[in-house]
């Protein structure tokens, strides 16, 4: 009697095994069609990753230029423009662009040698330099690009949390 009751339930349709193929492709077509709106207003922005790969790059930029100065046996000076968040190598012409959603800023010397106060660090054949400071931050995290003025030594440090 068992038997009789469960093919009958079968035969019924009354038993729910799983869902059709149809019932899922809807399902998806609705995950899409959210995701299709949702997406573009998900808050975008530089990550804490690529914060540190803009810190990386810059501190290349400048370890390339002193590199080149001792090698070439003459001053070149690594240009950094805050306005328009540009980082330029004076030695090769490479440049790191800063996205807007980054705070940019520096530290520069005053005077160096015979330079003004500019937007540049200046390199040197002995690999002094003038020495100076380009901060990148976002979001409570951020980074410190240090070029020291008597090694001409560059380093990046963690900024601590606010």
């Amino acid at each position: 009697m068992q038997q009789a009751i469960s093919s009958a339930r079968r035969d019924n349709g009354l038993t729910n095994d799983g869902f059709s193929l149809i019932e899922l492709l809807c399902i998806m077509a609705i995950i899409a069609t959210l995701a299709t709106v949702a997406l573009p207003i998900w808050p975008r922005g530089t990550s804490n990753v690529s914060l540190e790969s803009y810190a990386i790059a810059a501190a290349a930029v400048l370890k390339a230029d002193r590199n080149a100065a001792r090698h070439r046996q003459t001053e070149i000076a690594t240009e950094i423009n805050t306005s328009s968040r540009l980082i330029r190598s004076g030695a090769n012409g490479r440049e790191v662009r800063v996205p807007q959603d980054v705070s940019f800023d520096t530290l520069l010397t005053n005077r160096c040698g015979s330079h003004q106060r500019g937007s540049a660090i200046h390199f040197f054949p002995s690999g002094m330099s003038c020495g100076g400071v380009i901060a990148l931050s976002r979001s409570g995290k951020g980074f410190e690009v240090r070029v020291n003025w008597l090694t001409g030594g560059v380093e990046i440090a963690a900024l601590a949390r606010t």
